[in-house]
């Protein structure tokens, strides 16, 4: 059974983001990734620390990420970001 993805309203802000910054392949690879094993490797992932702990971090590129919460018994993907968490 696949992983179900979900966004949340900043993520897909990020998307417009995303699309006008040509990173459309990219974000789609990961995010299809994701359905099928976000536990898989490679790509790598982060565990976060701090204020961010809990959640997990896939380069899109040098600046940007993809954060992302695992919800296991629900077998859930929630996409917090898909551009830079330093902001």
């Amino acid at each position: 059974m696949a992983w179900k993805i979900v966004f949340t309203s900043q993520a897909q802000k990020d998307s417009y983001k995303i699309q006008q910054a040509s990173f459309q392949k990219k974000v789609t690879f990961l995010l299809d990734m994701l359905a099928l094993d976000p536990f898989s490797n490679p790509p790598t992932y982060e565990k976060l620390k701090g204020k961010l702990e809990g959640f997990y971090s896939r380069r899109i590129n040098i600046q940007h990420r993809l954060i992302y919460k695992i919800y296991t018994e629900d077998k859930i993907v929630q996409i917090i970001r898909m551009w830079t968490h330093y902001e």
